[in-house]
């Protein structure tokens, strides 16, 4: 009778507490969206009018931008309050498969081992090092738990320790527009230098004398990285002198120092174009010379070895690139040799050099490879990888004269690996395997899986799956679908502790290699740019309807998720193709294009004409305009949505999502949920520390969990 007793007063605890969730979701539907205040703006160019009803919200500082956004984020969090515990288990269910003790795989440069670590509970990372031997004594580097205290926001990058050991350089940003402040400290003392150097990369480079510092400046409104400035110990830094200004509003620059460590090297980079100028580290008076003129076209990497330079290059039409090589003193292209031949089939991607070897890093077919060859030609060979669903390349290989190549491993259902192995011998040593704590994870419990979807032009495109081999495969499960296909970034199958959370719950998870990437090569990247860009969005669409038609999942079940970039992607597949998704993630999007490819202020705008095109010519207008999202909003009905976007945002400014949901808003005909999620305090990476960002990834998966009745 008890036992009867008990499982009533569960059964009535049951239906208390279903009730209670359908009574929060029945509050939630009567609550009103906000409604953006209307002030139509005439745009007009190439006689062509657009009138933007939603301009004005690209001033931060304007209270009704903020009240705006603020009444969106009220909306947000009423509309989702009946998962706020739920975001919180996913939170805690995610922390808790991250070893919160964690460190690094040590590496040695200069007679110290360095280390990141992370202490239990803390967000930031700890550097330290310690000399010669791992047995000895910890040296504090940098503490930034510390160094973010007082700040919603805090990020350090760019440390770079003097030759002789005995000073750091460093860059922070506790606003989260990427503009960093570069500071010295003496390791010795352990005094922080007062003189700041403000609006900067964050990356610095020593010239061999120990006293002079090379560092990238940021132009103040368009935040591109414009100038090389050198800046000596002691001064104050107004009297730092410009050693180069890039001028071309279309390139960036940069400066970093050869492994050889023979050279300081100033790059300018564009789209398709690059050039150096190179200085010898023990002349930090001397003149920066250039290494091969720019030609419009012909992209080049340089590095260094005993008197000659490997070039990296797709000059003479080398469109998977080769490799050439020069004499140190004669850097023009005239002079370049062949080294490495082009291939139509393989993507020459990068090369690691150390004294008796050199290492290629490749991509065949989608696979990464890594080839190892002795100078001398003795010997040559692959490193054996049996997946189609991996991701490996170096990892942190600074000493030069080493027979240790050190490199990262992981497949899609199989944590990451750090492996050092000794060329010469041909042994490896994993020096570390990534952990997932908890007790749950087992890898021989996933699947993953690589397919092929035909695109409408009959181009094959690849899909990189995972899921729990007990996971129905009937078209009744619930399938996330990853996409981003830009700047020719490849979204490699890497694995996810994180992800755990969505394929425990039933989830099917694919990444779809869209033209856009390099996935498949650098003519995969060219084939979804410019006036080809409508492939990026026409191939992820047609892996949508592939994994329908194979029965992974069906249209009340798929969901689309991509980012910045990637969330141009989720706006223009869903006015193409909106009946195919249950549910999309758009995270910081880049919804607005036309009007953000014509405003050059806003940052990166005129460094990408040569990805999207130049607005200001009428072909290019029109084809931009022709799938720009905001552009395209229609009166039809659009998939369940969550929109974020981060106040400070300077790569997608936070006015571009705010805009396109506030136009949805108006035109959308569905009922389905729309929301716009701002974080206040942060910018384009979301929020700084280790865990606040899986609280971030805890509301989008809480978001598509819910609308599959998975949110318990």
């Amino acid at each position: 009778m008890k036992l009867i007793n008990s499982r009533i007063s569960i059964l009535v605890l049951c239906l208390i507490f279903a009730t209670a969730c359908k009574n929060n979701k029945d509050e939630s539907m009567s609550i009103t969206p906000p409604v953006a205040p209307k002030h139509p703006t005439k745009l007009e160019k190439h006689g062509d009018v657009r009138i933007d009803d939603y301009y004005w919200m690209n001033n931060r500082e304007d209270q009704q931008v903020l009240d705006y956004l603020n009444a969106e984020n009220e909306y947000y969090q009423k509309m989702t309050a009946h998962t706020k515990e739920f975001q919180e288990k996913l939170f805690k269910e995610m922390k808790g498969r991250i070893r919160e003790d964690d460190s690094s795989v040590p590496y040695k440069l200069d007679g110290y081992w360095y280390i990141t670590r992370y202490e239990e509970g803390k967000e930031y990372p700890i550097y330290s090092r310690k000399k010669e031997s791992l047995d000895a004594e910890e040296e504090l580097l940098f503490d930034c738990n510390e160094m973010a205290q007082g700040h919603d926001f805090f990020n350090m990058r760019g440390v770079s320790i003097s030759p002789d050991n005995t000073m750091a350089s460093f860059g922070t940003d506790t606003i989260s527009r990427r503009q960093y402040n570069i500071q010295v400290k003496n390791l010795q003392s352990g005094e922080i230098y007062p003189d700041i150097i403000e609006n900067t990369t964050g990356s610095s480079v020593w010239a061999n004398d120990n006293k002079t510092l090379f560092y990238t400046k940021k132009d103040p409104v368009t935040l591109r990285s414009d100038k090389i400035f050198k800046h000596v110990l002691g001064t104050s830094s107004e009297a730092d002198e410009l050693v180069f200004h890039e001028k071309d509003p279309t390139y960036n620059t940069f400066v970093y120092k050869t492994k050889s460590r023979k050279y300081i090297v100033i790059g300018s980079s564009s789209t398709l174009t690059s050039e150096y100028r190179i200085l010898n580290a023990d002349d930090a008076e001397g003149e920066f010379k250039v290494f091969s003129p720019r030609k419009k076209g012909v992209e080049y990497g340089i590095s260094h070895f005993e008197d000659e330079f490997y070039v990296l290059t797709n000059k003479d039409k080398a469109t998977n690139f080769k490799l050439m090589k020069t004499d140190e003193k004669h850097t023009s292209s005239e002079h370049w040799e062949e080294f490495i031949p082009h291939r139509e089939d393989v993507l020459l991607e990068d090369v690691e050099i150390f004294r008796d070897y050199y290492v290629l890093t490749e991509r065949n077919n989608g696979l990464n490879q890594m080839k190892i060859a002795k100078w001398d030609g003795s010997d040559s060979y692959y490193l054996p990888f049996d997946s189609e669903t991996y991701v490996a390349g170096p990892s942190v290989n600074l000493d030069f004269d080493t027979k240790i190549l050190r490199y990262y491993y992981n497949e899609m259902g199989e944590p990451y690996a750090i492996i050092d192995f000794d060329m010469e011998t041909k042994t490896k040593t994993i020096m570390k395997q990534q952990e997932v704590l908890g007790g749950k994870f087992n890898k021989d419990n996933y699947k993953t899986e690589r397919l092929w979807a035909t695109a409408r032009d009959g181009k094959k495109v690849p899909i990189s799956l995972i899921y729990r081999k007990n996971t129905s495969l009937d078209g009744t499960s619930p399938l996330l679908q990853y996409g981003y296909g830009s700047y020719g970034a490849t979204i490699d199958p890497y694995f996810s502790s994180i992800r755990l959370s969505l394929l425990d719950r039933g989830f099917i998870y694919a990444i779809a290699h869209v033209r856009g990437g390099e996935y498949l090569g650098r003519p995969w990247y060219e084939d979804g740019k410019l006036f080809n860009k409508k492939n990026t969005f026409t191939d992820f669409v047609d892996v949508s309807q592939y994994l329908i038609d194979q029965k992974y999942t069906t249209p009340e079940h798929l969901y689309a998720m991509g980012g910045s970039a990637g969330g141009l992607l989720m706006g223009a597949v869903i006015n193409m193709a909106p009946e195919l998704y249950n549910g999309v993630i758009a995270g910081v999007p880049f919804v607005d294009v036309v009007s953000t490819m014509l405003d050059d202020t806003i940052p990166l705008t005129t460094g990408e004409y040569d990805e999207w095109g130049n607005p200001n010519e009428k072909e290019y207008y029109d084809y931009i305009k022709s799938y720009s999202p905001y552009d395209n909003v229609e009166a039809k009905a659009y998939p369940n949505m969550y929109v974020s976007t981060g106040l400070h945002d300077s790569q997608v400014q936070y006015w571009e999502p705010a805009k396109w949901v506030a136009k949805l808003r108006e035109y959308k005909t569905d009922d389905n949920l729309l929301f716009l999620d701002t974080n206040m305090d942060a910018g384009h990476g979301g929020a700084s520390g280790r865990f606040e960002a899986l609280k971030e990834t805890a509301k989008e998966y809480a978001f598509i969990l819910d609308l599959e009745g998975k949110a318990l």
